[in-house]
């Protein structure tokens, strides 16, 4: 039934995002332009109406809104929230989208503890077996109950405090000791490097720049593509053909420059050009490794 909805939803200029059993609608709104929030609402309604008539039910109970932006522009908004069934639709101070917690702040806060609460679940289940365990099948529990959830999504994290990127790395430091066996006092460094792992700060880097290598070498999703514009000088200089990356001006806010349209060039641009002329994904990522590896144990 996606395709009619899509129709519907497109036909009042509204953003989408449909998933199996998932849509999404987003607006961006400028503050003088409450008045978009009628244009959402009457979509709701159109949409609403047309699922009554194909036998399907739109649950108002399980339908959520999130303001997303500065704590006194959400506070005007969420005033002339939608309405669904005559029932105001309160502004959630965090919603799940496919498994990531997003707050009104985009601290990733809520998805962090949530993360940091189930990998040392499963970490101290894991520790009560180790005895019983060869290395190798505790370090596949540890990549898929564990590792898993460090990487998953992660590419979102970029440009967020050191403050947050540490919390994951007590994760992976932890998961590092119970696989090793190495007591808590001693220095974990040594110990990553030993089992070739990136710590979190690099392998959200890594995250981003695969993604940015695929989008430029028409291997990702087209809306991963149009963030990305190659570097064009007015004039003919040495740097044309190097294979650099725009970087687009920003503001001072720090959600601008954690965008995957800012990320992506910055991170690009400061690769050696060994490793950004790769000419195969499987040749770049070892590339990528080797250079983030250096980097963290150098």
């Amino acid at each position: 039934y996606m395709l009619p909805l899509g129709n519907i939803i497109r036909k009042h200029s509204i953003n989408y995002h449909c998933y199996a059993d998932d849509t999404q609608l987003y607006l961006s709104i400028k503050p003088d332009e409450s008045g978009q929030l009628a244009r959402l609402q009457t979509c709701i309604e159109d949409i609403k109406s047309w699922m009554t008539h194909n036998f399907l039910m739109l649950n108002s109970d399980k339908t959520e809104v999130i303001v997303i932006g500065p704590t006194h522009r959400r506070t005007s908004f969420s005033k002339d929230i939608v309405t669904l069934d005559g029932i105001t639709l309160a502004s959630s101070t965090a919603v799940r989208n496919l498994g990531v917690i997003f707050d009104q702040d985009i601290s990733f806060n809520a998805h962090l503890k949530q993360t940091l609460r189930i990998a040392f679940f499963h970490l101290r289940n894991i520790a009560k077996i180790r005895n019983i365990l060869s290395q190798n099948d505790v370090e596949k529990l540890v990549h898929a109950f564990v590792t898993s959830r460090l990487d998953y999504c992660n590419s979102l994290l970029s440009g967020c405090p050191n403050k947050s990127i540490k919390t994951l790395q007590l994760i992976q430091n932890a998961a590092a000791r119970v696989l090793t066996r190495t007591k808590r006092r001693d220095h974990i460094s040594p110990v990553l490097a030993s089992l070739h792992w990136l710590p979190v700060k690099y392998r959200i880097e890594f995250k981003i720049l695969l993604l940015t290598y695929k989008a430029l070498n028409g291997q990702a999703s087209s809306y991963l593509e149009e963030l990305i514009v190659p570097y064009c000088p007015t004039r003919a200089l040495r740097s044309q053909n190097s294979g650099l990356l725009m970087v687009p001006r920003v503001s001072g806010s720090r959600l601008g420059a954690r965008a995957f349209s800012y990320q992506a060039p910055v991170l690009w641009n400061q690769l050696p050009v060994w490793v950004r002329g790769a000419d195969t994904v499987t040749t770049f990522k070892s590339k990528l490794k080797t250079l983030l590896f250096d980097k963290a144990y150098s």
